[in-house]
Formats: structure tokens, sequence, C-alpha cells
């Protein structure tokens, strides 16, 4: 991409970045809180891109001017200098380029949101849910690590320990979530020694999970009238309420036929907006799906298309060793991972990913 074509493109982003901040001031548009909100997102999608893209500009024209100098300047001590600057300078050109042609790909925008996220023992009966339960630990040490919270939405204990399911949300007011969490989607195999295994032998089991962006107010049209709401007596932990009020929710959705529940909470009321939230999320993705599989129909590796069916990783415990299929990336410190240092591995699916985005814009 040609430097003046490149500045170009940055200097249109800029105008149109320029008027979202002047429509977001716009008390015609603060008044219409959906249009807001998007022209808001909108906006903070552009800022990254701008502002790297100015850093370019800057640099760019920079380098001329050091050019100009070491043509037409006589004192030496200016095309010294000049020397120096042009030097420090065109070896960070082709990176920012790089860069800037990145974040240029229509990002996906549902990479800003929180995500909701659903673990489910597989195949391998009590060890498959105790293997869930060892990526709920996995996952809930990461979001500590990344500072995030971690709500339960709904689980069910497996009768050896761990989850046959478990539905949790992972939300944050800095860094969008479902953008970092949406590779964990799949199918998670682990070869070990069960804890129910007597003879020593070792076990395949497997766990899926499924990571959803959670829909904002204004994704989904959903209405109370289309919804039916049970209430039932929570189940499981929990002390004396456990079983002696109706605090449990769960909600159908009449035209889908789609269930949630939540019974995590004692508040009846906060199970009831946590099961509507967790709703509105699932009915979104209906669609969203249907966005996964067309990326899935381009892509080869499967980096980040949402296929829930597909393996994408190994937990080998005698050899120590986690493996990515989707990038064959290893790590040979699998106590280390399943403490929740998984960023390693999201980093290489990410530039994994970025690297097909790239090939695509150039198709």
């Amino acid at each position: 991409m040609a430097e003046n074509t490149l500045v170009d493109k940055i200097l249109a982003l800029q105008d149109k970045y320029n008027s979202l901040q002047a429509q977001l001031s716009d008390p015609a548009v603060i008044a219409d809180m959906k249009k807001y909100v998007q022209l808001n997102k909108d906006y903070k999608q552009l800022e990254p891109i701008v502002k790297t893209g100015l850093d370019y500009k800057r640099k760019v024209e920079e380098l001329a001017e050091a050019k100009d100098i070491l043509i037409n300047e006589k004192d030496e001590d200016l095309r010294e200098m000049a020397r120096a600057e042009v030097a420090e300078i065109e070896p960070l050109l082709p990176q920012m380029e790089e860069q800037i042609k990145i974040l240029l790909i229509p990002a996906d925008p549902d990479d800003a949101k929180n995500a909701i996220v659903e673990i489910r023992g597989g195949t391998g009966g009590d060890e498959a849910a105790i293997f869930a339960g060892d990526l709920f630990r996995m996952y809930s040490k990461f979001a500590e690590k990344r500072g995030w919270k971690l709500e339960i939405n709904d689980a069910t204990p497996g009768t050896s320990g761990g989850f046959k399911m478990i539905v949790f949300k992972l939300s944050s007011n800095d860094e969008g979530v479902y953008g970092i969490m949406k590779y964990e989607s799949g199918v998670h195999r682990v070869q070990r020694v069960p804890q129910t295994e007597t003879q020593g032998r070792i076990q395949t089991s497997a766990a899926s999970v499924a990571v959803f962006p959670e829909a904002g107010e204004f994704d989904v049209d959903l209405k109370w009238e289309d919804i039916r709401l049970d209430l039932f007596c929570a189940s499981g932990p929990g002390g004396q309420g456990v079983n002696t009020t109706y605090s449990a929710v769960r909600l159908t959705h009449l035209p889908t036929g789609l269930v949630v529940q939540c019974q995590e909470e004692r508040s009846q009321l906060k199970n009831k907006d946590r099961a509507f939230e967790e709703l509105r999320t699932r009915l979104y993705n209906l669609e969203h799906q249907k966005y996964l599989d067309e990326i899935g129909a381009k892509r080869k590796t499967m980096v980040s298309t949402g296929d829930r069916s597909a393996k994408i990783r190994t937990y080998n415990y005698p050899q120590g060793r986690v493996t990515d299929h989707r990038i064959n990336w290893s790590m040979y410190n699998l106590p280390v991972f399943m403490d929740g240092d998984i960023q390693e591995c999201i980093n290489q699916l990410q530039i994994a990913e970025n690297a097909e985005r790239l090939k695509e814009a150039g198709d």
C-alpha cells in the first residue's frame, strides 16, 4: 500500500471521526438513545485507527523533511541530525503500515461486547464433569488476572465434582471481553488418569465451551409478552433459602422455544434480570451464528469461527502439554496454563486470525 494512498485513507477516516464527534454532541442525537449508542460505538472503533494513522502521517512528514535536509542543507551538523532521523524512522514505517492495514480491516462489532460462556461436560461421564470444572477454574483465574467480573447464571454440579453444565458472564468496563474469549469456543479434550479410575489408565474425556457476545439493550427487540416465566426452588449450595423459596427463574421464549434459567442469586428479581439478559444474548446469537458460518466457509484454520463442534485443544496431563490444534501451538507447562495463564495462546490465535484477515483483504 503506497504511503500517499494510506495517508489519504487516514485523512478520510479523520473527517468521519470528526463528524461523529460533532454528531455525538448534537442534542437531537442524544435524545435518540439507540442512534446515540450506535454512533458512540462507531466513534470508539475509529479512535485507535485515527490515532495510529495520524502518528504514521506525522512520521512520513518527518522523514520527508529529514530527506529534504540531506539534499538541500550544507550545514554538516544538520545533515548528521537528519541522517540519524532517517535511520530511526525508516524501519518504523513498514511496521506501522502493517498495524494500520490490520486496523483498517472492518472489526467484528461484537468484539467490544461482554461474553456469556457455557461449559458442558461431554464424553467421559464423571471425568468430563470434573474437567468442565477445571476449565471453569481456568477461566475464573484468567478473568481475575485481567480484572474482569465473573457472574454465574446457572450451574449443574457433577456427581463426583466439577459441573455437568455451567453458564457464566464475563464483563469489563475497560475492554471487549468477547473479542478475547471467542477463541475458546469449541471442544476441549483432556487426556489423563481420571480421579474415578482405580487402575491408573489414561482416559480421554471432553467438554464443550460456547462463548457468546452479550446482546445489548438495542440489539434484540425482546418483549415480555413473548416470554413464559416459571419460578422454582433453587437447588445446590446456598444456605437456608435453598429449596424453601421460589427464587430460581426459568424463561421460555415462545416464538423460538429457547429456554434459559438462573438460580444463583437469592433474589428472584436479580435472577429474573440475569435470565432475561442471557435469553436476549442467545436470541442475538441465532443471527450471529450465521455470520460466523460465513467466516467459517472462507477460512481454513477455523481460528474464531465459533464452530462449537470442532476439537480445538488437547490437555495432555502425562506429558504436561497443552496443544491448540487450529494453529499447531503447544505449551509444556500445563499446570501454569490451567491456572489461568492462557494469554500467550490467545495472542497466537489473534496473530493467526489477523494474518487470515489480511490475506482476505488482499484477495
